[in-house]
């Protein structure tokens, strides 16, 4: 049974930095794309970044880049968010999703598995 389990979420002010974990069991992690996506209440999920099974290849959202950076640890089967500079509007719930291939890994519906979400909230 494939399991994501995120942490890591909480309250912080604008400008402050969380790290977000993703802690993976049940697949082979090291054969996973790695994605973060978002969704803030009434709007749809929306794609944060990814990571490609090596670590090697990283792609960002217009709307995070230079302010969050992720990475992976396939040792200890962990995918990491870095969030800093943060905004009122990244306020959302935050979910780790894996795939494999690289192939449309902006989209939703290329991940096979989700974890269940950590909050992340922004005040201004």
């Amino acid at each position: 049974q494939v399991q994501l389990v995120e942490s890591g979420g909480g309250l912080v002010q604008a400008g402050d930095s969380l790290r977000l974990s993703c802690v993976a069991s049940g697949l082979t992690f090291d054969r996973s794309t790695m994605g973060w996506f978002r969704q803030a209440p009434g709007r749809e999920r929306e794609f944060v970044a990814a990571i490609s099974s090596s670590g090697f290849l990283t792609y960002y959202a217009d709307s995070v880049k230079g302010r969050f950076t992720i990475s992976r640890d396939n040792a200890k089967n962990t995918g990491s968010l870095q969030m800093n500079t943060l905004r009122p509007e990244d306020t959302a719930v935050y979910y780790c999703a894996s795939t494999t291939g690289w192939t449309g890994i902006s989209h939703p519906n290329r991940y096979d598995y989700w974890g269940q979400g950590t909050q992340v909230t922004v005040s201004s």
